[in-house]
């Protein structure tokens, strides 16, 4: 291995081509330069310089290895400044998962104003489900999560809540129900329900299941759909009812499923899902804490249910 202050007196000598001057311009005496340079030769088996009574120059080795200790001190100082950059949190690499966001001004604002902050920051934006958010979380392959409840207890993961989000109904635009203001849940307990899998998120799953529990019934659940968007079109199609985040009512499927508030229940005054935003604080990236000061924390949905 060369250090880079052999790499530094060698351009020196062949910039000035004169030994005494180089070392005046090192600030340092000839005899140690003079030494040093015989040293590089030695590690690299080769002469870098003709001595002679008329003076010093490369020779065509020496010329070739001066474009070589150029691009290393270059690439050396690059790489110095990129991990400053980084350590700084003004630079690197940011992955954040998310559920689906798009109905989140706040949220989308908050990219779009670390994206102009950090330019020199790769932000990187993954959609799952809260399960695989939990583990992407854990494993280090994100370092954000949004998601509507961290499935996997564990002292690492730090959550914040965001906001807590209504849980309203998605009904076909059909159903006896649709044109009511607001819909007691107790109403469907016999009714088709279509709800997402519960292995993509426990929590979330859960939650609604207990919501319904509390209404007195267990949902009839016909259908499963991974994708929001996918259980909507199941609403759409007539296979049953849907309980859902309320900012699924922008939904693009308007005219063809109604979404209507629930009625507070006894023991469930505020029928809510969380979202909330995770972290494993055994990650030190610097860029966490950054997003985390751009982040307006008023998240609202912007929805109609009416």
């Amino acid at each position: 291995m060369i250090e880079t202050r052999l790499l530094r007196q060698f351009i020196a000598v062949a910039e000035e081509l004169h030994f005494h001057k180089a070392a005046l311009r090192l600030h340092m005496a000839q005899p140690p330069l003079s030494q040093a340079i015989n040293r590089l030769e030695d590690k690299l088996g080769f002469s870098l310089f003709e001595r002679s009574t008329r003076g010093v120059k490369l020779t065509p080795a020496g010329s070739a290895f001066l474009s070589t200790a150029y691009n290393t001190l270059k690439t050396l100082e690059t790489g110095i400044e990129q991990a400053r950059q980084v350590s700084a949190g003004i630079a690197g690499k940011l992955t954040i998962t998310a559920v689906s966001i798009a109905y989140y001004e706040s949220l989308l604002n908050a990219f779009r104003r670390f994206r102009e902050t950090f330019p020199n920051v790769q932000l990187v934006i993954k959609e799952m489900p809260s399960s695989s958010q939990a583990k992407a979380i854990l494993s280090g392959e994100a370092d954000i999560a949004f998601l509507r409840k961290l499935p996997i207890s564990t002292e690492n993961v730090e959550s914040r809540l965001l906001l807590d989000e209504a849980i309203v109904m998605a009904l076909p635009a059909g159903h006896p129900k649709a044109g009511n203001g607001q819909i007691d849940l107790r109403d469907f307990a016999g009714e088709d329900f279509v709800f997402t899998p519960q292995g993509l998120g426990a929590g979330y799953h859960s939650q609604l299941i207990a919501l319904c529990e509390t209404a007195g019934f267990y949902p009839k659940v016909v259908q499963e759909a991974a994708q929001i968007h996918t259980l909507i079109g199941l609403v759409a199609c007539g296979f049953g009812v849907a309980l859902v985040p309320e900012s699924i009512a922008h939904s693009i499927m308007r005219d063809k499923v109604w979404f209507r508030r629930i009625n507070p229940l006894t023991t469930a005054p505020n029928p809510a899902i969380g979202l909330y935003m995770s972290w494993n604080t055994d990650n030190a990236s610097p860029l966490i804490d950054n997003f985390i000061s751009l982040l307006d924390f008023s998240c609202e949905p912007q929805v109609k249910t009416s």
